[in-house]
């Protein structure tokens, strides 16, 4: 039985009292399993948080009404803000009642609470300060996800990688998760997306307080649960918004906050690019438009240059892959309150 002792032997040796861990579940059209979801939370957990994002269904007052557990405690929200706005309400309880860890699990029954102590003790080690989950880890368990979510999570896998940094992490849109309070208190709340995109959002504001994140292997798991996700609905959002914090990510990393070899490979890269495309492309439509054969050094040129900006280009994502954060941060923080 995964207990409390599991969680206690993981903490620092300097920490002056047990863990406090507490769960946070964003409760939106979740009225069939969510009380199933607080019935499997072990006694580890200390606190458990379930936010009422304007739910339709009145979760608020059904658990209310039939919850037992003394440990659950209910945050009502005025208007809908989408998950991540759900999420950050259960966070800033949670600090503000002096947990430790906050782990986020969905109430739909996806995500199995068994798993919490998986999720907490790297944080505890001092080994990460986020861990979320990975269900790409076991090929033979990839067959139990729908497969318009398998193709559409592995994309988004790629383009997030790109764009928080964190080159060695997968399935970005898995919501089990779990943070460091000191961490979590200093998210910038206003800047992050409330809505689908909201757990890859929190990646890049993450990285760019060089916090360390960790993958936790676990199972693809479903059920009867209805996903409000659309793939294309959001895929469109999802690009644009990808692009933007890459741009951000690269600004703050490479040219404001240090300025490294790599900064000048990024920049040679793209005038040798963006310099030979032009060329190049300019003297072929020239050629192509008088019916002439292009001279040797319009050819050769650009394809120079176009090759030299690939190199370049790759050096920099090299240098970016190896300076993923590796050294956690909140062991350095002290609260803000």
């Amino acid at each position: 039985m995964i207990c409390r002792e599991m969680l206690m032997s993981s903490l620092p040796l300097a920490s002056a009292h047990p863990p406090r861990v507490a769960v946070v579940i964003p409760c939106y059209k979740v009225t069939r399993h969510i009380l199933g979801v607080i019935e499997a939370i072990g006694p580890e957990v200390s606190a458990i948080y379930c936010v009422d994002d304007a739910c339709p269904e009145s979760s608020a007052d059904l658990i209310e009404r039939q919850n037992t557990d003394p440990r659950v405690k209910v945050v009502r929200r005025a208007a809908n803000g989408g998950v991540g706005a759900a999420v950050l309400s259960g966070y800033a309880q949670a600090v503000a009642d002096g947990m430790d860890v906050i782990v986020k699990i969905d109430g739909d029954g996806q995500m199995d609470p068994l798993l919490l102590p998986h999720f907490v003790n790297p944080i505890l080690r001092g080994e990460a300060d986020y861990t979320k989950g990975n269900r790409f880890w076991d090929l033979t368990q990839i067959r139990q996800m729908p497969w318009i979510r398998r193709v559409g999570n592995l994309g988004l896998s790629f383009l997030a990688k790109a764009s928080t940094g964190y080159w060695d992490t997968f399935d970005p849109t898995n919501g089990y998760t779990a943070i460091h309070a000191r961490v979590a208190e200093r998210l910038p709340v206003d800047a992050i997306s409330k809505r689908y995109f909201f757990e890859t959002d929190v990646l890049f504001r993450l990285n760019t307080m060089r916090a360390v994140v960790a993958d936790v292997p676990m199972d693809a798991r479903y059920g009867d649960e209805e996903s409000n996700l659309s793939i294309g609905k959001v895929l469109g959002e999802f690009a644009v918004k990808h692009l933007r914090n890459l741009l951000k990510r690269i600004t703050y990393n490479y040219y404001l906050r240090d300025l490294s070899i790599a900064s000048f490979e990024l920049v040679a890269a793209i005038i040798l690019l963006v310099g030979g495309a032009t060329y190049g492309g300019w003297h072929w439509w020239q050629a192509a438009t008088h019916d002439l054969p292009s001279p040797v050094g319009t050819v050769v040129l650009p394809a120079i240059a176009l090759v030299s900006g690939l190199q370049f280009l790759l050096a920099f994502i090299g240098y970016d892959i190896a300076a993923v954060p590796r050294r956690a941060l909140h062991g350095s923080l002290v609260p803000l309150r």
